[in-house]
């Protein structure tokens, strides 16, 4: 009776678990990050007009001001992935991010609304006005921490669990998880278009009060909608900080830097049940790559006592040597898209100053005039209609060619949008140019002194479109593929942490446009600055040509690093008898490892 209780008490666990996950789950964690998406990009995308129109701030200094908190709110995300995958687990964390990011946003919406925390008149903000500027910036950042790096990697989950596995086979959830990817950054890009229009609008025609208020209001209906779906998740125990393996590792391999490697891997210690947690879905195999981590798996004597590990800052077993070996192989490629931020860092700051300058009207002389941050609207609206068409119409036909589930792989993906990029960039460059020749033409107030808050070239701002719609297609290309990376070729227990280097790698992309800005005006100030308050006096289209060369080297990096790339091998479990049978595969050869010998072409 009691054995019968217990597999009663199983097979109630199973049918609860074949419940939950899948796409069922999906309305809430979209939900959620449409939300999200609209509360951040609600109060981001005009924050350059708030600093320099309402807080007075000079043009360089709000520009490095908007690219550094961008810097900072994608730094977070390490922070919060480290929470995710060491106790936390994802789903706490995204509730611990709402929050902090709930009262950021109370801070902006104090802050515009009330008379003390606002500049009279022209002066610049009073150092009490800028702290609780910086303040309520820190926590929406700290709040990105928590949101950025799990919520992605909390619905990748809910296809990667072993009773989705069962259901379906290998081949149909690796195309469940991409079309979820694709889905995932379509309704991010539908969030930012609703902000765009709706929420700019709002900030330049209503006031500041509600321009940030709706974000704050929609920030707090995700937390709702989040909460809601808690019966339905797939909810995975975090499997111990890896950044403390990875640490044991790298110190238990200079420990043993002077032994011996065995010439049989199979010497290499392991063990089954220590990596358990760790490896649900497959242990990682051994490679021949940075084999000076192999000594972290070396046994001597005093590393074990009969089978069992005795201090694994003394010894790993070679699941945790390859998760190291792993992540360290990720980064050459990983780092291509540092640079892809960089040239992305300007579509905030100086191409709405150049909108800005420009004639806005919808119809030649109309009342209505488009916001300049709504200009974006056309960079959205291109990645929504690119990724709309990825499923429908590329991956069908580039399926005729590669013979590929996915059409492209990851790889082929974010090489695409690395060079699409390029054009972007250079696209900018030309329109800076014809808009600069525009305002020395009719000289006068567009070029003495600084530009006056009614000078408008007389130029359509849709000369700008072809930029933002380039970028747009870019972003659907390289964005996707770079996260799709990421998550396939990250350790399991990692995933959080993978993600998190997606936004590491647009945080310094942000700061490393901070740098650019900074010794571009310093190189340039003796001989007629680049960059300057007013624009028509500057030279920004020569800033945009640099850009652009260095995008150029930038995709023949990324080029060489795929090259010497290698897939991570995994040994899958065998749904048949997951505790006796294992596998030899390569992880996802559908949409990676097929790379290695089809190219980028």
């Amino acid at each position: 009776m009691a054995a019968a209780a217990v597999d009663s008490g199983d097979r109630d666990g199973d049918r609860k678990k074949t419940k939950q996950g899948g796409f069922r789950a999906m309305p809430f964690i979209l939900v959620n990050e449409v939300c999200d998406r609209f509360a951040t990009a609600g109060f981001s995308a005009n924050l350059i007009t708030y600093l320099t129109q309402q807080l007075h701030l000079p043009l360089v200094e709000a520009s490095n001001t908007l690219t550094n908190f961008n810097g900072t709110a994608s730094l977070m995300p390490v922070l919060g992935a480290l929470a995710a995958d060491s106790f936390a687990g994802r789903f706490w964390t995204i509730i611990a991010g709402s929050v902090f990011y709930q009262l950021g946003m109370l801070g902006l919406v104090l802050s515009a609304l009330l008379p003390s925390l606002r500049p009279a008149g022209l002066q610049r903000a009073n150092g009490l006005q800028i702290a609780v500027l910086y303040m309520s910036l820190f926590c929406t950042s700290l709040g990105s921490g928590g949101i950025r790096p799990c919520v992605v990697a909390f619905g990748a989950d809910q296809f990667d669990n072993n009773q989705q596995q069962i259901r379906d086979n290998k081949e149909t959830v690796a195309g469940k998880k991409r079309r979820y990817f694709n889905l995932y950054f379509f309704t991010m890009g539908f969030a930012v278009l609703l902000a765009l229009t709706v929420v700019v609008y709002i900030q330049e025609n209503v006031g500041w009060g509600w321009g940030f208020g709706i974000p704050a209001i929609a920030m707090f209906a995700s937390i709702v909608v989040f909460l809601a779906g808690y019966p339905l998740y797939v909810r995975l125990k975090p499997g111990g900080s890896p950044f403390t393996r990875l640490a044991q590792v790298a110190a238990a391999a200079f420990r043993k830097r002077n032994a011996p490697l065995p010439e049989d891997p199979r010497m290499l210690y392991q063990d089954h049940e220590l990596d358990a947690l760790i490896s649900t879905n497959g242990r990682l195999l051994h490679t021949n790559q940075l084999t000076f981590f192999d000594r972290a798996a070396i046994v001597t004597p005093g590393d074990t006592a009969g089978d069992k590990l005795q201090n694994p800052w003394r010894l790993s077993t070679v699941h945790r040597v390859e998760e190291l070996k792993s992540i360290v192989r990720m980064l050459p490629i990983w780092s291509a898209g540092i640079l892809l931020a960089t040239a992305a860092s300007h579509n905030n700051s100086f191409a709405i100053q150049q909108a800005r300058t420009m004639d806005r009207h919808v119809t030649p002389g109309g009342g209505f005039q488009i916001p300049p941050a709504t200009m974006s609207i056309f960079m959205t609206t291109a990645m929504l209609v690119t990724l709309g068409l990825y499923d429908r119409a590329l991956v069908p036909l580039a399926r005729r060619f590669t013979g590929l589930p996915s059409g492209i792989n990851y790889f082929q993906r974010m090489g695409a949008g690395l060079a699409i990029s390029i054009l972007g960039v250079a696209a900018a460059a030309l329109v800076e140019a014809k808009r600069r020749a525009f305002a020395a033409h009719h000289g006068g107030l567009l070029f003495d002194g600084p530009q006056p808050p009614d000078a408008v070239v007389p130029m359509s701002v849709f000369w700008l479109v072809p930029q933002y719609a380039i970028h747009g297609v870019a972003e659907g290309f390289s964005s996707v593929g770079h996260m799709e990376f990421l998550y396939d070729q990250a350790p399991e227990s990692m995933r959080s942490t993978a993600a998190a280097l997606f936004w590491l790698a647009t945080s310094l992309g942000s700061y490393m446009g901070t740098v650019l800005v900074t010794a571009v005006q310093s190189a340039t100030r003796g001989s007629g600055e680049w960059l300057q308050d007013n624009i028509n006096r500057g030279r920004l289209d020569a800033y945009y040509w640099l850009v652009t060369c260095l995008m150029v080297l930038n995709l023949g990096y990324y080029l060489i690093c795929f090259h010497f790339y290698t897939m991570k091998p995994l040994e899958l479990v065998e749904e048949a008898d997951r505790d006796k049978e294992f596998e030899l595969s390569s992880a996802h050869k559908n949409g990676g490892a097929a790379a290695g010998a089809g190219g980028l072409v």
